[in-house]
């Protein structure tokens, strides 16, 4: 994804640094999430407890994923992240993560027309260099092909990990810094924001977390700061789009006032 200009805002940029134009910054609203963040997590319990390897588990979630992005529309979502992968998942077994690796290549094959037809938008975030060339290409190709819907903006993080996000930004900030193209008496919070891999993307309004654990593993760290959580018990291949509106209709409950007081 192109970085944008240190003297730009991300709602200024979106057709300039990217082929096609992007999401628009959104208002915080207290009443519906615009955008929803999902860890996705519990596959490999939801395999193990059927007797079946933790891939099995990978493969259920991964279909249950075209069910959340064709409820979005409906409960008012237009932007979804999920976290696919992160950057700590490289320890899990080789043949777990070969398996990942072969399953992302498979969904992005398949899933590629009806995307299209469908429209939404599809974009990655995370470290690619380490991901394999098929991948990265298969990964390229998704993004050309739906740069021009805007029905459901859905974000796939991959390789993806806050911290490295974080300092991935940072270093591209100090080679502007040196190369005179950055001004550090200028550097704000808002600049560190527009050299982010979601810079074009509002912040989440809210973030789910499947399975029963209630940490947030690494995922969205500066932009979440202001996101409400919802930590539920439901492993991921279970969870519904039924699931996916309760957790809407009780955001649509919180007071969020964003270190304010309402009057």
């Amino acid at each position: 994804m192109p970085k944008i200009r240190p003297d730009q805002t991300p709602e200024g940029t979106a057709e300039s640094t990217e082929t096609c134009a992007s999401g628009a910054q959104s208002e915080p609203n207290a009443e519906r999430a615009t955008h929803v963040a999902v860890i996705m997590d519990g596959n490999g319990r939801w395999a193990q407890s059927r007797g079946k390897p933790r891939l099995f588990g990978h493969h259920a979630g991964a279909k249950r994923v075209k069910e959340i992005v064709r409820a979005c529309p409906d409960l008012g979502v237009k932007y979804l992240t999920i976290f696919a992968f992160s950057t700590e998942n490289w320890k899990r077994t080789q043949t777990e993560v070969s398996g990942l690796m072969s399953l992302f290549r498979r969904y992005i094959q398949s899933e590629l027309k009806g995307l299209v037809a469908e429209g939404v938008r599809v974009r990655f975030i995370g470290d690619r260099p380490r991901l394999d060339n098929k991948l990265i290409a298969l990964m390229d190709e998704l993004e050309s092909v739906t740069c021009e819907n805007s029905k459901v903006h859905l974000t796939i993080a991959i390789n993806y990990g806050g911290r490295d996000e974080v300092s991935r930004a940072i270093k591209e900030m100090a080679r502007d810094v040196k190369t005179g193209v950055l001004d550090p008496e200028t550097v704000d919070e808002t600049t560190l924001t527009r050299y982010l891999d979601t810079r074009v993307l509002p912040d989440p309004d809210l973030v789910i977390r499947t399975s029963g654990e209630a940490r947030i593993s690494n995922f969205l760290l500066w932009q979440s700061a202001y996101s409400e959580y919802e930590f539920i018990d439901t492993l991921w291949p279970d969870f519904t789009a039924e699931v996916f509106a309760d957790c809407m209709a009780r955001f649509a409950h919180r007071d969020r006032r964003f270190g304010g007081v309402k009057s």
